[in-house]
C-alpha cells in the first residue's frame, strides 16, 4: 500500500470513529466503504474491518457504560440469536463478486440509515426504558448475527434503527445496547473467520491509532448531544458511492 493511501486510510478512519461513536456504533461500514473506496482486497477487507470494530467497540462500550446507558436485559436476547450465527457467517468465505454485492448492499442500507439519522424525527422513549421483546429480539439477533459475519460489520447499523423504530428504548440507552452488540459479533466474527483464508493489513497499527482517537472524541461528543446532520449526511454519500462501486465490480 502506497504512503498516501495510508495517509488518507488514517484520516478517514478518524473521522468514520468519531463519527459512529457518537450514537454507539464502532464504524464497520464505515471503514469497509473507505477501503472500498481505495481499492483494499476483500480479504484483507472484512478482518480489518473487524479489528477496528473491536476496538473501537471496546471503548464506546466502557463510556456509554461509564454513563449508566448499558442494559443487560435489552441486550441478552439479541446476543442469544447473534452469536451462533455470527459464528457461521465468520467462516465462510465469500467469492469476490458476492462479498463485494453483500458488502455493497449493506453499505447501501448503512446511507438510508445515516440519512434518515440526519432527517427524521425520533421522539422517543425515556432513557433507561427497556421494552425489548424477548422472542422477536432473539430472532433480529439471529439475522442480524448472520450478515455481520458474512460481511465484517458489527451488526449496530441494522439493530440500532430497529430498536428505535419499534420503540423499544431511547437513543442513549440504544447506544448502550448496541455498543456491546457490536463488540460480541465482531470479536466471534472474527474468531470464527481465523479458521478461514484472510489477511490483516500490515498498516493495522496506524489505522488503529487513528480510529481510537477519533472514537475517544466521538464518545465525548455524543453523551454532550452533539448535532451532527451535516457529518452523516457526508458520510452517507461515501458509503453509497462506495456501495455502488461494490455493486457494478461485483
Amino acid at each position: 500500500m502506497e504512503l498516501q493511501d495510508i495517509v488518507l486510510l488514517c484520516v478517514l478512519f478518524f473521522g468514520v470513529a468519531t463519527l459512529y461513536t457518537t450514537v454507539g456504533h464502532a464504524g464497520a461500514s464505515g471503514y469497509l466503504a473507505v477501503m472500498a473506496l481505495v481499492g483494499i482486497a476483500p480479504l484483507v477487507m472484512r478482518p480489518t474491518a473487524l479489528m477496528l470494530n473491536i476496538l473501537v467497540a471496546s471503548l464506546t462500550v466502557y463510556r456509554f457504560r461509564r454513563a449508566r446507558f448499558f442494559s443487560w436485559p435489552g441486550l441478552w436476547p439479541f446476543l442469544a440469536g447473534s452469536i451462533p450465527l455470527a459464528a457461521l457467517g465468520g467462516m465462510q468465505n465469500l467469492p469476490r463478486d458476492s462479498y463485494y454485492a453483500a458488502v455493497g448492499t449493506v453499505l447501501l442500507f448503512s446511507a438510508l440509515y445515516l440519512v434518515w439519522r440526519a432527517f427524521g424525527s425520533h421522539a422517543v422513549m425515556e432513557e433507561g426504558v427497556i421494552r425489548v421483546k424477548k422472542l422477536p429480539a432473539i430472532f433480529i439477533g439471529a439475522v442480524i448475527g448472520l450478515i455481520s459475519g458474512l460481511t465484517g460489520t458489527g451488526g449496530g447499523i441494522f439493530l440500532s434503527p430497529l430498536i428505535l423504530f419499534l420503540g423499544w428504548a431511547g437513543p442513549k440507552t440504544t447506544a448502550g445496547i448496541a455498543a456491546p452488540f457490536i463488540l460480541v459479533n465482531s470479536s466471534v466474527a472474527l474468531l470464527a473467520g481465523s479458521f478461514t483464508a484472510q489477511m490483516v493489513s500490515v498498516e493495522l497499527a496506524f489505522f488503529t491509532v487513528s480510529a481510537l482517537c477519533g472514537a475517544m472524541l466521538g464518545t465525548w461528543l455524543g453523551l454532550q448531544k452533539l448535532q451532527q446532520r451535516g457529518l452523516l449526511i457526508t458520510l452517507a454519500v461515501v458509503m453509497t458511492m462506495a456501495g455502488f462501486k461494490l455493486l457494478l465490480t461485483a
